[in-house]
């Protein structure tokens, strides 16, 4: 049974029984203590908890989930893959456990001609909470379980919950036995690699309160709206129905670790190692094509930081199966053939990900030869120093900094004879992840508590008029402070506030909150920030200006107008910017984010490469013939099937319902789905004028535009700057640009010259500091204070000519001198003052230390510093005692 068949079989099944079939959500989950949606009821948590009321009574879906913390474990069991597929279905106070437990069963257990899934009864098992005897006895009177094929678990393994107070539960989960030849009887209990988990029923039923750990909390009682959440994980009852062992081997997955064999010329099954690595490559790869599909793109932090690491997993493993050159053009390709018929955006958008995907491998190809080279010289070293194990922090920087693979690191230490200190790396590691934890969770508690919003949430969707109106009546239906409900607030305070309805647009698709007021019969407000604690919740930040607000006044919500006139040129200004660079470079350059507010404007979009002048001076040409054609701005809302069959753009990040609103500008030109305010006309923006353009990955760039008068005043302000060269260069506008370049080479010609003047005059101070040399034992020294020097550069000029001068008799020079106000002083010696154990470094750092500072250095060449310019002499004379009486 395929996986797409076993999908289609689960939806069609609850589709039947009245659930709604809701559509996988993004792998980029909107709850913002996540970086991915890692579980099936992610999205459902906000009606499961009672935060926003369920817009159905019964649902049901096939959720894309991301987990990548036991990322080390996969390859290396049946059951770990960092994408995974979990089927779901939910009820929202309508049935509960007897017909959870019912569906289940049938399910399950029907034949696959009745478009059941098929298993034989007599295969599956089921595990309950310890105390949970009403579980028990509707198993057995609904699937006629024995008794031992029902098994009671702890806490620890049978109830769920969130980790914080609110919804809870026991659970039933049900197993799968492979037969003996996978392990120990005795079901789950005794061996979960024999007993597969294969679907997991939450009864969520009670709330729980003064929580202390997963399994120590109080029980508050029982919801008056009792849930289920089930999941069952789709690769693991695929890898069932296909018999084959491991998730790694169906059909979504196999082509890609066949093809990992192929190009490396090993064989699948024969040598563990290059199992593991294959299933590495097969997982890494799906995950990372499902990841650039929901628009995440490679970084150093976030979201693009894991995708990063899954995409240099993978060069890793190809490479310690031998193969060394490009292989994603090949694999990701044999991803999106196997993953497309359940997911076709994977196809739709593969130029895009594919792009994003291969610049990357080629750039951390380039990384493993730079780290390589690193590795080397520190192997050389250890080997120098007599060591047999190179140091755990030279590999944990390598892997740090560098983004080179620990196991890498290994291999090719093992291959010079060297071991890694892998405790060292090991404490290094433990030491960054428990300071990652420990910044995680100080983000998290310095999160509002969202369950201050959900008895207003209740009540209803906050009205949103601020698209056709500036100031609008409402009622103040809650005041919370410090994440607190309270009746009212006084001049001063900091509150927020929730109002029935309003005009002031809240932060979201990159438009910055409005600026504004909400005023009342005694009292007036300075709002802050508009935000959307919860969906379809707006909430105010503001500070009492004056008076008391209290819940039941009725309020104003007024918009200041020149901020919200900046803000619609602006957005409108961002679509048409965004239109321009893909008329130019092509349906690729898609939006990966943006920012926009009254004047200014940031796109940031999928490309490679630096865009030339003359491509940039070609978009803002676009983007201002756009502007002065005087399109009409059409916003129109209708269904999401009817806005993607129009080709309007769905931007990734953002989330959307059933019916959207779609923003268009010049026809199909630019058709994008936007909640943003926009212009009416897009002469109403004025001008466009692009800042520059950056890099902000090597994948993603971005472009800043100044919009409207702001725009107008950066031109004028350049305007300005050409006159006054005009004026100080004596030279017509249209000639400025060749009088500068011929300054510029005058000026380099010049200062050639005075460097090469510079140079010999260094040059002739050489022989009357040679002259100055004395005998100490068998040594040449010569030391001497040279005064002020423009840079350290040249003072080393000035000791190796010396030391050259010197001969090869033994000869030490520490010559010092002051650069930019401070103390510097460096020393030399030749190899035959080597032999005699005299060592350039001990001397500097000798210096450094009379100097106020510090210093060393190789045996040959060495350099100290410090702060103290006034003890150099006494710094010189440290130098000679030391060289006169063997102490260096």
């Amino acid at each position: 049974m395929q996986t797409a068949d076993i999908r289609r079989r689960w939806l069609e099944f609850f589709g039947d029984r009245g659930h709604t079939v809701v559509p996988s959500a993004s792998l980029v989950s909107d709850d913002p203590t996540l970086l991915f949606t890692v579980a099936g009821m992610v999205p459902f948590i906000p009606y499961m908890s009672g935060l926003v009321p369920a817009p159905f009574p019964r649902a049901t879906s096939v959720q894309k989930c991301i987990r990548t913390l036991d990322i080390e474990e996969v390859g290396k069991t049946t059951r770990h893959g960092t994408f995974f597929q979990m089927n779901g279905n939910f009820s929202f106070g309508d049935y509960f456990k007897q017909t959870a437990i019912e569906y289940a069963w049938e399910l399950l257990t029907s034949s696959e001609a009745d478009g059941g899934l098929g298993f034989d009864e007599r295969d599956l098992w089921v595990t309950v909470y310890e105390d949970d005897d009403e579980a028990i006895g509707m198993w057995k009177k609904t699937a006629g379980l024995p008794d031992h094929r029902i098994q009671r678990l702890g806490k620890e393994d049978n109830y769920w919950s969130t980790g914080q107070p609110g919804p809870a539960g026991p659970c039933s989960e049900i197993y799968f036995d492979r037969g003996p030849a996978y392990g120990a009887e005795g079901g789950p209990i005794a061996d979960e690699n024999r007993y597969i988990e294969i679907w997991n029923l939450v009864f969520m039923q009670y709330l729980i309160g003064n929580v202390k750990s997963k399994v120590d909390f109080d029980i508050l009682g029982e919801l008056p709206r009792k849930n289920i959440d089930t999941g069952m994980g789709l690769e693991r009852v695929a890898f069932i129905k296909q018999n084959v062992e491991n998730l790694y081997e169906i059909d979504q997955v196999r082509p890609v670790l066949d093809l990992a064999a192929d190009l490396s010329g090993r064989r699948y099954g024969a040598v563990h190692e290059d199992d593991v690595r294959m299933r590495v490559v097969a997982d890494h790869v799906r995950s990372a094509l499902m990841l650039m599909s929901d628009g995440v793109t490679p970084s150093n932090e976030g979201r693009g930081y894991v995708l990063r690491r899954l995409l240099r997993r993978t060069v890793r493993s190809m490479r310690l199966l031998g193969v060394d050159r490009s292989t994603f053009p090949e694999l990701f390709s044999a991803s999106r053939d196997a993953m497309s018929a359940a997911y076709p955006e994977v196809a739709a958008d593969y130029e895009r990900i594919s792009r994003t995907a291969y610049a990357e491998e080629e750039a951390f190809l380039r990384t493993l030869t730079g780290g390589t080279t690193i590795l080397d010289l520190a192997v050389l070293k250890t080997k120098e120093q007599g060591s047999t194990a190179l140091a755990g922090d030279t590999a944990f920087q390598l892997h740090d900094t560098f983004g080179f693979p620990i196991d890498l690191t290994v291999e090719i230490a093992e291959e010079a004879g060297l071991a890694v200190d892998r405790g060292a790396f090991e404490r290094l590691m433990t030491e960054q992840k428990q300071r990652a934890k420990a910044d995680a969770k100080s983000k998290k508690l310095g999160t509002a508590d969202l369950s201050a919003f959900a008895e207003f949430r209740a009540a209803g969707e906050t009205v949103f008029t601020g698209y056709t109106e500036l100031e609008t009546e409402s009622t103040v239906l809650g005041l919370i402070i410090d994440a607190q409900s309270v009746n009212s607030a006084v001049a001063g305070e900091l509150v927020e506030v929730i109002l029935a309805e309003t005009s002031l647009y809240a932060e979201s698709g990159g438009q910055e909150a409005d600026a504004g007021v909400i005023v009342g019969d005694g009292f007036e407000l300075e709002v802050l920030d508009v935000q959307k604690p919860v969906k379809g919740l707006i909430s105010h930040r503001a500070r009492v200006t004056s008076g008391q607000v209290a819940v039941g006044d009725r309020a104003r919500s007024v918009v200041d107008r020149d901020w919200r006139k900046g803000a619609t040129q602006a957005h409108s200004a961002t679509h048409i910017v965004h239109a321009a660079l893909r008329e130019i470079l092509g349906s690729t350059a898609h939006q990966s984010g943006s920012y926009n507010k009254a004047g200014y404007l940031r796109l940031d979009f999928t490309w490679s490469q630096p865009l030339s002048a003359e491509t940039r001076s070609e978009i803002e040409e676009i983007s201002n013939t756009a502007v002065r054609a005087d399109f009409d701005v059409i916003t129109r809302e209708m269904a999401v099937d009817e806005a993607k069959e129009l080709g309007a753009m769905a931007l990734f990040g953002e989330k959307y319902g059933d019916v959207v609103r779609m923003v268009e500008i010049g026809g199909p030109w630019s058709r994008e789905l936007c909640g943003g305010t926009h212009v009416v006309h897009t002469s109403e923006i004025g001008l466009i004028n692009l800042l520059g353009e950056s890099s902000i990955g090597s994948t993603n760039r971005r472009v800043e535009s100044l919009v409207g008068a702001d725009a107008f005043r950066e031109f004028a302000t350049e305007r300005a700057i050409v006159s006054q060269l005009t004026s100080s260069l004596k030279a017509p506008r249209d000639e400025i640009t060749n009088r500068i370049a011929d300054l510029v080479a005058n000026l380099k010609t010049a200062e050639k010259k005075i460097a090469a003047y510079e140079a010999s005059a260094l040059s002739s101070r050489i022989p009357s500091l040679v002259d100055t040399r004395v005998r100490v034992g068998e040594l040449s020294l010569v030391t001497a204070n040279l005064g002020e020097l423009r840079s350290s550069d040249d003072l080393r000029s000035l000791v190796n000519g010396v030391r050259e001068r010197l001969g090869s008799e033994p000869a030490v020079v520490a010559l010092a001198a002051s650069v930019g106000a401070k103390p510097v002083v460096i020393a030399a010696t030749n190899e035959a003052a080597r032999s005699l154990s005299v060592k350039a470094g001990a001397l500097a750092k000798l210096a450094a230390s009379v100097l106020g500072g510090g210093g060393g250095g190789k045996d040959d060449l060495a350099q100290g510093g410090g702060t103290d310019v006034m003890a150099i002499d006494d710094a010189l004379t440290a130098i000679r005692s030391a060289v006169g009486d063997g102490r260096q």
